[in-house]
């Protein structure tokens, strides 16, 4: 009887534990938690994708340390009106985000955009990388394309609207290029003028012009 008793107790105790953590707004994982702050948020459940410090692992997620605040705002605003539709962020962030309020969606920002990056291993080859910074630096005058770093900065760094590149997943980088290139499925194409931007030079851009600069962009951090 006496060990039936403890047993019972100690199943009490876990159950008790479990309710308070869940509880806990410090600790977190309800995305419709208007008492979860962003920075939580951030660590406990963004970084299953997005990696703790927002240095992804996988090429699947896209990296988010040091990605401008701006940026960061308007596309989780995006993805809570349902308005970016590709698929690679449908699937994961429609759902995630569409109870997140305004002032959660600038603690992910601010956080994210404070991370420091993590250095990264080069993904692409070394010819590519050579191609793709040309692309970057000096644009393709001959298809009317600029460079890039003209609004991304010379460093990839992102400029407000504009976002950070540099040490990008090259495999995140081919998806969207593409994405805006032969579909609408990024509103931010017809909402905002960056996205306006991107659609009229992406869709200029060859399949081997995109892998490059992909490839130079996953790499500018370890040069």
């Amino acid at each position: 009887m006496t060990c039936t008793r403890l047993t019972i107790s100690r199943a009490s105790w876990a159950v008790l534990a479990l309710v308070a953590g869940c509880a806990n707004p410090e600790r977190s994982r309800d995305v419709a938690n208007p008492a979860v702050s962003g920075a939580v948020l951030a660590q406990q459940v963004c970084s299953m994708c997005h990696g703790l410090g927002g240095t992804a692992v996988s090429p699947n997620f896209p990296n988010l340390a040091a990605q401008t605040d701006v940026y960061l705002v308007s596309q989780l605003k995006n993805f809570r009106a349902r308005q970016r539709r590709d698929p690679a962020g449908f699937e994961y962030m429609w759902g995630l985000s569409h109870a997140l309020t305004d002032a959660q969606i600038d603690g992910l920002a601010a956080y994210f955009s404070r991370s420091t990056p993590q250095r990264q291993r080069v993904e692409g080859k070394a010819e590519r990388i050579a191609a793709g910074q040309h692309i970057f630096e000096q644009g393709l005058p001959a298809k009317s394309i600029p460079a890039c770093a003209g609004c991304h900065g010379d460093k990839g760094q992102g400029n407000g609207m504009f976002p950070r590149l540099a040490g990008q997943h090259g495999d995140y980088l081919v998806k969207q290029l593409t994405v805006f290139q032969r579909t609408d499925e990024r509103s931010d194409a017809q909402t905002i003028p960056t996205g306006a931007v991107m659609k009229t030079v992406a869709h200029q851009l060859g399949r081997e012009d995109i892998a490059n600069v992909a490839a130079y962009a996953q790499a500018m951090p370890n040069r």
